[in-house]
């Protein structure tokens, strides 16, 4: 089989071999026609660039890395949709790594990035010790933290506001009745984790309720599993009057095992999420839930990443705060 050369796509598309090379690595600079002329003759021609080739001229690849902390959570599959999605119409193609919350695999994953030479990184970081990402940027790297607030100057970050979520959902189980109160969360190593549950020490201060009026049961994930082990600790202890747990996933879980042993949601129990993920709604019983704009979390965050890499001179660098929506449905009075 005959390779295709750039300067044959070039002659078929009537255009010179340079645009040919803007089409493939900087598509945004050709004029719409003159794009999708040169992107019907490389299917015509079957035209397949050399990536390693262009990776060693470039000193980088037409790739960006997605490291998450949980792919099993609808949330961040949403989030890596939102990503690919930005990216795919840039040019970029997207190498997704999944830490699941281990600082080890983290680290090996984003190596590995590095040694692909991807342009930019997308992390969702696996705790709060962000000094090794210096180590990517000082590779020429860029790195957007996703999920996760900013506060370095020289470092674009987007976020939710997790800690107005948390008040937003525990102030909603207290307008239904409830005084005492459980917080099934994963670790609280974890950032989100913590401060949903700093809002919902608020919400209760707010209301003139000590802390005491909050049970913390924490697991070693955030899995419908570990909510359902969740649920049975606090059924064996006593159930509280309403539970907010810090993603559906663990609430979920909850509410199986809850309907299991016969407690009537929100009869007995108010149940709460949070992410608001597509199964939320589809429950035996419908999960009230915070909304959180995941979609829109990996496009902004992947716009901001790709302006970084293809415009460091004008590039400026933001700290993007989204606000997480209160979704009330059955589970809640």
């Amino acid at each position: 089989m005959t390779t295709v050369s750039i300067k044959e796509v070039a002659a078929r598309a009537g255009v010179s071999p340079g645009t040919v090379s803007n089409v493939l690595n900087r598509p945004a600079k050709v004029a719409p026609g003159t794009r999708e002329r040169v992107r019907r003759a490389i299917h015509e021609l079957g035209f397949v660039r050399h990536g390693s080739a262009s990776t060693l001229r470039a000193g980088h690849s037409r790739t960006v890395g997605l490291s998450v902390i949980d792919i099993g959570n609808p949330f961040f599959t949403e989030i890596a949709a939102g990503v690919e999605e930005t990216a795919s119409e840039r040019g970029y193609a997207v190498i997704l790594g999944n830490s699941a919350g281990s600082r080890t695999k983290e680290e090996r994953n984003l190596r590995v990035l590095a040694e692909q030479r991807v342009r930019g990184v997308l992390i969702t970081p696996s705790d709060q010790d962000l000094a090794r990402l210096d180590r990517l940027r000082e590779r020429g790297i860029s790195v957007v933290l996703v999920d996760h607030p900013g506060h370095r100057p020289d470092q674009c970050a987007v976020a939710v506001d997790d800690v107005a979520g948390g008040r937003a959902a525990v102030a909603h189980l207290l307008a239904g009745g409830a005084r005492h109160l459980a917080y099934v969360t994963g670790p609280l190593t974890i950032r989100q984790c913590a401060e949903r549950r700093q809002g919902a020490l608020a919400a209760l201060e707010t209301a003139g309720l000590g802390p005491d009026r909050l049970k913390v049961v924490e697991t070693a994930a955030m899995t419908a599993r570990a909510g359902e082990r969740a649920a049975g600790d606090l059924l064996r202890d006593g159930l509280p009057e309403a539970i907010f747990c810090a993603n559906d996933l663990l609430a979920l879980g909850v509410l199986r095992t809850l309907l299991q042993a016969g407690v009537r949601v929100p009869d007995d129990v108010a149940l709460m999420g949070y992410d608001d993920i597509d199964f939320a709604a589809a429950s035996a019983v419908s999960l009230s839930s915070m909304r959180q704009p995941a979609h829109q979390l990996g496009r902004t965050a992947t716009e901001l990443l790709l302006d970084e890499c293809d415009n460091p001179g004008t590039h400026a660098h933001q700290h993007i705060m989204f606000q997480a929506e209160l979704v009330a449905r059955e589970s809640t009075r």
